[in-house]
């Protein structure tokens, strides 16, 4: 029988079914994020803790700066899958169901919180990488054609630059005009996540536009100790 006392104990039972699968939803994505393969993978063979040479980031491109592809790409494929793969299965787990406003913004709380947890790594003292394939991630599987043009921004400017931080800060600023161009609100959960993404992908480039400033920042080679 339907309820129609129009009391609040209807509205009480929404938000006790809400709160869980938004602290369940945030902590997945953010436990997922927070993998630091950089930091294991270079560790376990090599014995060396990437934390201590190169830039000294646990993230794919200090990876294959140091290592070179052998880890670098396997590096880059894990972080970028440890943002795509909670977006694509957390909002439809039933815990989740309730989670205030649907599917597409459990998405979005999500994704930023794998983005977070590359960010700020529980698993290496809150120093993770910048953020760069974990959002790549988590953009492909919110909204792949949007991201194809973000992609082709990145692409377009290393090749131009020979800098990676300059493709990843273009591109990551190319994303949310992309998906607006291409038909997507200004109001919808990818476009909101996007500037959330290129906000963080440009602060946590900080230090290379530093350096960009004084003319110190090295250019991307595909040779190992090219990229910075």
């Amino acid at each position: 029988m339907e309820h129609r006392c129009g009391c609040a104990c209807g509205r009480a039972t929404d938000v006790s079914g809400a709160l869980p699968a938004v602290v369940v939803a945030v902590a997945l994505g953010y436990l997922s994020g927070s993998l630091a393969w950089g930091l294991w993978l270079t560790r376990g063979p090599r014995g060396v803790d990437i934390r201590t040479v190169g830039s000294r980031n646990i993230g794919a491109t200090n990876v294959y700066r140091v290592f070179g592809p052998a880890l670098g790409v396997p590096v880059l494929l894990l972080d970028a899958l440890k943002g795509a793969v909670p977006v694509l299965v957390v909002p439809g787990l039933a815990v989740c169901a309730a989670f205030p406003g649907g599917r597409a913004w459990c998405a979005l709380a999500v994704a930023a919180a794998a983005v977070a947890g590359h960010v700020w790594t529980c698993f290496a003292g809150f120093k993770g990488g910048k953020g760069v394939a974990t959002a790549a991630g988590v953009l492909i599987a919110l909204a792949p054609l949007a991201f194809g043009v973000s992609a082709a921004v990145f692409v377009l400017a290393v090749t131009i630059t020979r800098f990676i931080s300059v493709g990843s800060m273009l591109g990551a600023l190319a994303f949310p005009i992309a998906y607006a161009l291409l038909g997507g609100g200004v109001a919808q959960p990818p476009f909101l996540l996007g500037v959330l993404i290129a906000l963080v992908v440009v602060f946590t480039h900080r230090e290379n536009l530093a350096r960009l400033a004084r003319g110190e920042e090295r250019r991307f080679s595909l040779r190992r100790g090219g990229a910075r």
